[in-house]
């Protein structure tokens, strides 16, 4: 009989979650109002800092389409995107039939490298139109290059998206990633540091953008005694039940982040005995990581992610390969790419491991038996 399953990331509850969804069922809120998401939403305000405005929402995906259309994306416009990334933070800009532009990774952080950034941005150009946004990705919960990155937007003053959906409780100089962007997301899928089952945010700077927000993810409904529309709106509300959820997980954010960062001291640990396995870290003190997912790049003839991936399968240990890049996808193909396939070097040699929040000592001991078994 196989040992039970370590699994990647899986969600873990912190025990006052239910208190909150049976709030919702008391009152009879059980929709797309209610006291939880009001709640949910000020303690997130508060969590991130002064100036963020957190509208609650259906999933990371929606939080990124409603950025894109506050800041007028439209058909035709270029919209510069990390190619290294889940499909999620690109797809958006092809509902709004606008023309994402990819940028390769730099090795530090794994996310959008700022040299390739700037020759897309003078492509673009070139081309008579400014990029209507930058979209940033906060990779694995470690920060971009966020000095470069804002210069860069700043100079040709183009607003940036600051996509930290895998980023909760990540700091780069000591401030909250979702904080950095003119518009910034937040997700809380099923598997992130901290879940609502399924849910994001969206992170503006004034309430008038946050106000535009609601507005747009609640079909666009004028303040009328009747139904009134003159433009497309969402049903991309965030329900009260799921915001209980992420109530109470609230509550154990920062005992989560700990978990996952201590996560990554183990995973040091071990593989500094291995010299062709090297666990991706932060790169310097200006990044904090929460380590949502810990990341493996393999060098050497003894590895590939291949057999690497199967010797953790066979004993019932989940594992999974690194986002593969969107200029290689068959989707995303055809659209220009800025870069040197740094990106896709990371994806031929990188694994993701077990990193949940749960996950137990008696796990991290099947860790390093299998990887020993295997190499002896």
């Amino acid at each position: 009989m196989k040992e039970e399953r370590i699994w990647l990331s899986p969600p873990h509850m912190g025990g006052t979650e239910l208190k909150y969804i049976h709030e919702a069922f008391d009152t009879n809120w059980i929709s797309q109002f209610g006291n939880n998401i009001d709640v949910f939403e000020k303690n997130l305000e508060e969590y991130l800092g002064e100036n963020s405005f957190v509208t609650a929402l259906s999933s990371g995906t929606a939080a990124i389409h409603l950025a894109l259309r506050l800041l007028n994306v439209e058909q035709g416009d270029f919209v510069i995107c990390q190619s290294f990334t889940f499909v999620a933070s690109v797809n958006p800009v092809l509902y709004l039939k606008a023309i994402p532009v990819l940028v390769d990774s730099e090795p530090s952080t794994l996310n959008i490298c700022p040299n390739a950034l700037e020759d897309a941005v003078k492509y673009c150009l070139q081309k008579g139109k400014k990029p209507k946004a930058i979209i940033a990705v906060s990779l694995y919960g470690m920060p971009f290059m966020v000095d470069e990155v804002l210069e860069i937007s700043r100079k040709y003053d183009i607003p940036l998206i600051e996509d930290s959906a895998e980023a909760l409780g990540s700091k780069y100089n000591n401030q909250a990633c979702g904080t950095f962007g003119d518009l910034s997301i937040i997700s809380f899928n099923g598997n992130k540091i901290i879940t609502t089952s399924g849910g994001g945010i969206l992170i503006s700077k004034n309430k008038s953008a946050k106000d535009r927000a609601l507005y747009l993810a609640t079909q666009a409904k004028e303040n009328k005694d009747f139904y009134s529309h003159s433009e497309v709106g969402y049903n991309y509300r965030i329900s009260n039940i799921h915001a209980g959820i992420g109530r109470g997980q609230m509550e154990i954010l920062e005992e989560r982040i700990q978990s996952r960062r201590k996560n990554h001291i183990f995973y040091q640990e071990l593989f500094n005995r291995f010299d062709d396995l090297n666990l991706f870290s932060e790169p310097s003190e200006k990044f904090y990581s929460n380590y949502w997912l810990n990341v493996i790049l393999i060098d050497g003839l003894h590895w590939n992610k291949e057999n690497l991936r199967n010797i953790f399968s066979e004993n019932n240990i989940e594992t999974r390969y690194l986002w593969k890049p969107m200029h290689l996808q068959s989707l995303y193909k055809d659209y220009i790419f800025f870069g040197n396939n740094i990106s896709g070097a990371f994806f031929d040699r990188g694994l993701c491991l077990p990193s949940g929040s749960n996950i137990t000592e008696k796990c991290k001991e099947r860790i390093t038996r299998t990887l020993y078994n295997y190499r002896n």
